[in-house]
């Protein structure tokens, strides 16, 4: 026996992933590159392919665990890759394959019962030796069909994997235009060999998409009706075989989507998961409930292992459109959306697909906005010492190579409020009735690039200097702007601060960035008259714009928040105290 670790491969920078499914069981033969574990971070869900094709043999994770780079989620036997005839072998792999699959009890039946009658049938063969034809394989490469008129659309999802067994129509990649979404079919039953594409890639009607086995008894039945003798009496029992297998299969799917209707999926038996539990969805599950506002924990599963499908949240979706257009009360309190109108019928227009980022920031920013109770705190600081003394330290930071801005200043007033004002370094969990509070202090500028907005965070500001906080905030911002961000850079800040100082402007409100609960936004310094009790004093005044969530901040702490921001930049030596 050759036992090897599976161990936890690169995950583009996300750390402390937690597992959602396990995928296959200790004893399991899974194939090189077959899924094992299905993980999930605060951006997507990743399955993790087995290093190895051999038998389970431990399995030391489970649903829950939180896992990071290098860890060893179990063991595998390479020596038993490969045992067993190739028949047994087949049927092993159909099983973990359709394991994943949302139809998976009606395709195993299928292809058992479609293998049974091949055998059947050879040994059916009449008098004068003539065989029936089918129970061989042939090569085929898939091409694009025709995509209603449209060209270069890119590939957003791969929907199967190279050695997937697949049905006719089953999905193998998803495609989007600037109009839709499209699924491109299967036009084939059999076993994917090759994928010719990746995500991103750009095609075309008759574009190679991949390659693969195609049994040749999934052929029609014409050929069959050709044969003679006892053979006739086979494909009328393979027929007879099939039909009760596209009941059981093709009808058990439709009954499947049947129980998700809008009726079943409001279904006064169905009972939601508790509160903090996870569940299963793949990416493009996820990324269609987010495009369409549903609430994932409300979705009535229909997949297998209780997954949730597509058809799951669209079911789902028009279940609650039905019942805003009665009257009734809808889950999410989703709101109609804004029709557009034919803009071409007032002049010339032009159409662009929106970036990935975009659509991202749009969704996050209306999430917020719907969630989140805001309200504005508007302040100023008198930061005139504060800018001599930075104007002051212009040729130390030459010598450093850094340029000391005002932001590194705000930071560490910020940190300092923060320990101060505990009750703004929380997040709440609404589902368990919670109050996450945080003893780090890790704060995210955004800032401004061609690409759009992006976020990272400076962690630990409190244990920083100034000048180790300016270089910090130098570096991340270069690397925002040159795509270069992980993305384990853009995650767990406790605030944020967003300034248009650079800019212009005297006040805005910035929308929070969930699940923080409050964001400070800096508009532009201005010299104005300031009465000292004796006479107006020129002063540079800072305007600050503190945004909150109204359910974990009051107003009086805000106040209180913002005073105590303006005495720190007001007297840097606070900082020091």
């Amino acid at each position: 026996m050759s036992e090897q670790d599976i161990k936890v491969p690169d995950l583009g920078g996300a750390d402390e992933v937690e597992v959602i499914e396990v995928l296959v069981s200790k004893g399991d033969t899974v194939e090189e590159e077959d899924p094992i574990l299905t993980v999930e971070s605060d951006k997507a869900s990743v399955e993790l392919p087995a290093p190895f094709a051999g038998k389970i043999t431990k399995l030391s994770v489970k649903v829950g665990d939180k896992l990071s780079e290098g860890d060893v989620v179990g063991t595998i036997d390479t020596d038993s890759a490969g045992g067993g005839d190739d028949e047994d072998s087949g049927e092993d792999k159909t099983g973990e394959d359709t394991d994943k699959s949302k139809d998976e009890a009606a395709k195993k039946e299928l292809e058992e019962k479609d293998q049974d009658a091949e055998e059947k049938k050879s040994a059916g063969k009449d008098d004068s030796g003539k065989a029936k034809k089918g129970g061989g394989s042939r090569k085929e490469t898939v091409k694009v069909p025709a995509l209603d008129g449209f060209e270069n659309v890119p590939v957003i999802e791969i929907n199967v994997s190279e050695g997937d067994f697949v049905g006719e129509d089953d999905p193998l990649v998803t495609v989007e235009s600037d109009k839709a979404t499209m699924e491109i079919p299967s036009p084939y039953a059999g076993k994917v060999d090759k994928i010719l594409v990746k995500e991103g890639d750009k095609l075309s009607e008759g574009d190679d998409l991949l390659e693969m086995t195609v049994e040749e008894g999934a052929d029609s039945g014409d050929e069959e009706e050709a044969d003679t003798g006892g053979a006739e009496e086979e494909t009328s029992d393979k027929d007879e075989k099939s039909d009760k297998a596209d009941k059981d299969g093709k009808g058990g799917k439709d009954k499947d989507r049947a129980d998700t209707s809008e009726d079943t999926q409001g279904d006064s038996t169905y009972q939601p998961p508790t509160p903090g539990a996870k569940v299963h969805a793949g990416p493009a599950v996820r990324k269609l409930a987010r495009e369409l506002g549903a609430d994932l924990t409300k979705v009535k599963p229909s997949g297998p292992k209780d997954r949730i499908l597509k058809d799951d949240v669209e079911a789902y979706i028009r279940q609650n459109l039905k019942k805003a257009q009665e009257g009734g009360s809808v889950e999410g309190a989703g709101i109609p959306g804004i029709k557009l109108p034919d803009f071409s019928q007032f002049g010339e227009v032009e159409r662009e697909s929106m970036s990935r980022m975009m659509i991202a920031t749009a969704t996050n920013m209306q999430k917020s906005w719907l969630n989140v109770p805001h309200v504005t705190q508007f302040d100023e600081a008198d930061i005139t010492e504060m800018e001599a003394f930075r104007k002051g330290q212009k040729q130390a930071g030459e010598k450093k190579g850094v340029k000391l801005t005002p932001l590194p200043f705000i930071l560490k007033a910020c940190a300092a409020a923060l320990e101060e004002l505990p009750q703004f370094n929380v997040s709440l969990d609404m589902e368990r009735k919670e109050v996450v509070r945080k003893k780090y202090v890790h704060i995210g500028i955004a800032v401004d690039t061609p690409h759009g907005l992006m976020v990272p965070v400076i962690r630990d500001v409190d244990q920083k200097g100034l000048w180790q906080l300016a270089a910090e905030a130098q570096e991340l911002a270069d690397k925002a702007r040159d795509k270069k961000l992980k993305p384990a850079e853009m995650q767990g800040a406790c605030f944020s601060i967003t300034s248009l100082g650079g800019i212009g402007g005297t006040a805005f409100t910035p929308i929070v960035n969930t699940p923080e609960v409050a964001i400070l936004g800096v508009s532009k310094a201005a010299m104005k008259p300031v009465w000292d009790g004796e006479a107006f004093q020129p002063r540079l005044m800072l305007p600050l714009s503190l945004s909150y969530d109204h359910r974990a901040v009051n107003g009086a702490d805000a106040a209180r928040f913002t005073n105590l921001l303006g005495q720190l930049l007001g007297d840097i030596r606070h900082l020091l105290l």
